[in-house]
């Protein structure tokens, strides 16, 4: 039986725990930890330090931003993922080769974090590219919300081949905004038909097969007047309309599209209030601290379930796998 995990999910300063981060993570309202690039050398490195943590606490989920192209904090030892718009252009070529390389980069990304020590990456990216989000940009599928929908089930399909949970981000859609959220608070102004007709489309088909889901740190003001991860209205379409039964996770609540919702501890009730499961604190230690101090007695199962259930793959091991090697080659060459 699946036992209740704390919903804070916090980082670490290096690449190896100190003895202040050992303490911190016996803390019972800490319940995963996220890896930055500042806490990786190369894939043996991330193997020990997830191991590490899970010598001081058996029970945490161990994540990561993995998807391919700007954002892999993992490359020294692993296949450097191609940016998810790659893919896209092949599918547009070729739409059967497009959607089984699809099926496969999730297939190899869940082989590669799990050999890790890791349970999650925060991937697939589901936002539609509008042309307009530098964040977003080439780290989505496509500009077609069809399209983004179509890669993004093969993507989750490739994960749960390798035991691996799916998590997709950012909904109910990052891509139709020029801020980032990261540095200011973004608010869309199209209409919900616009935001249903496009962005929401590959949320909607994917809610069933997704384990867990991001919300964006963004206003879209013809729905509610707060960002989307401190809406009720928000995430009670995703449970109730989308028939959404995972986890959901707040985005860094220490960014600035976050800070709408007063202080760290504000912001933390707000989450929970909408009805989000887990909390991700990052880049602030004092901010995780106060979340921590808040959150005490507060525990949920909807995290622990994320866990990656199989035998881990041995890193060394990969490179027999003829479908690694061949996923492996594909990828690298676009």
């Amino acid at each position: 039986m699946t036992q209740p995990i704390g919903p804070v999910m916090l980082d670490l300063e290096g690449p190896r725990l100190n003895s202040a981060e050992k303490r911190l993570l016996l803390e019972p309202a800490v319940g995963g930890v996220i890896l930055f690039a500042r806490n990786v050398e190369d894939a043996y490195q991330v193997r020990k330090l997830c191991s590490d943590i899970r010598r001081v606490r058996g029970d945490l989920l161990l994540a990561v931003d993995q998807e391919g192209g700007r954002v892999q904090r993992i490359k020294k030892g692993l296949t450097r993922l191609p940016a998810m718009a790659r893919i896209g252009e092949r599918y547009v070529q070729d739409p059967e080769e497009g959607t089984l390389l699809a099926i496969d980069a999730g297939w190899l990304l869940g082989m590669e974090m799990a050999a890790c020590g890791l349970d999650i990456s925060f991937a697939p990216v589901l936002d539609v590219d509008s042309g307009i989000s530098s964040v977003i940009g080439d780290r989505s599928f496509s500009s077609d919300p069809h399209h983004v929908a179509q890669l993004g089930a093969a993507f989750v399909e490739g994960l749960h081949q390798a035991g691996m949970a799916a998590v997709g981000k950012h909904f109910p859609g990052h891509g139709g905004v020029a801020a980032d959220s990261h540095v200011a608070l973004p608010v869309d102004e199209r209409s919900m038909e616009t935001i249903k007709q496009r962005d929401l489309v590959p949320f909607e088909r994917l809610a069933p097969k997704l384990d867990g889901i991001m919300p964006a740190h963004v206003i879209y003001r013809a729905f509610d007047t707060r960002p989307a991860g401190f809406s009720p209205s928000w995430l009670g379409m995703l449970r109730e309309s989308l028939g959404f039964k995972g986890c959901i996770f707040s985005d860094d609540l220490s960014m600035a599209g976050a800070h709408e919702a007063g202080e760290p501890r504000g912001r933390a009730a707000a989450a929970l209030a909408a009805g989000c499961d887990m909390l991700l604190v990052c880049n602030d230690r004092a901010a995780a601290l106060d979340v921590i101090d808040a959150c005490q007695g507060v525990a949920n199962k909807r995290p622990a379930k994320l866990r990656y259930g199989r035998a881990r793959p041995d890193l060394d091991a990969l490179t027999a796998l003829g479908r690694w090697r061949r996923t492996h080659a594909k990828l690298e060459a676009l």
